[in-house]
């Protein structure tokens, strides 16, 4: 017996962000800010910045090609991210996107711990 579409509870709401005004500043925004997550989540290193330059170059490209959509930008990190040489890193295309998500939720007043929903709970 299989489900349909319909049938499958939306575990993960989706989340629409608004219309890129200034893409390029939200991108030097994320570069500084994802650069900071990736030195203190473990130990600062040298590739974090090149790293945060990539994932925001992808960012920035996706927005200003009018993506809004959180789960499509993810899915472009995370693919892109798929030919970037992380071997001289701790983290990986999935960890690099799902920072991304956490933080750009966040600055739009989302706490992404919990599944998109602001105020905490798991409903």
């Amino acid at each position: 017996m299989t489900q349909s579409d319909s049938d499958i509870p939306n575990i993960i709401p989706n989340v629409a962000l608004p219309i890129a005004d200034q893409p390029e500043q939200e991108g030097e925004w994320l570069r500084e800010s994802l650069h900071k997550w990736l030195d203190e989540e473990f130990i600062p290193e040298a590739v974090n910045a090149d790293i945060a330059q990539r994932a925001s170059q992808i960012y920035v490209r996706q927005r200003i090609e009018g993506e809004t959509d959180m789960i499509t930008l993810v899915m472009a990190l995370v693919t892109e991210l798929e030919n970037y040489d992380f071997s001289k890193s701790f983290f990986g295309n999935f960890t690099v996107a799902n920072a991304v998500s956490a933080l750009v939720m966040e600055s739009i007043g989302i706490d992404s711990r919990c599944c998109g929903q602001s105020d905490g709970s798991l409903s």
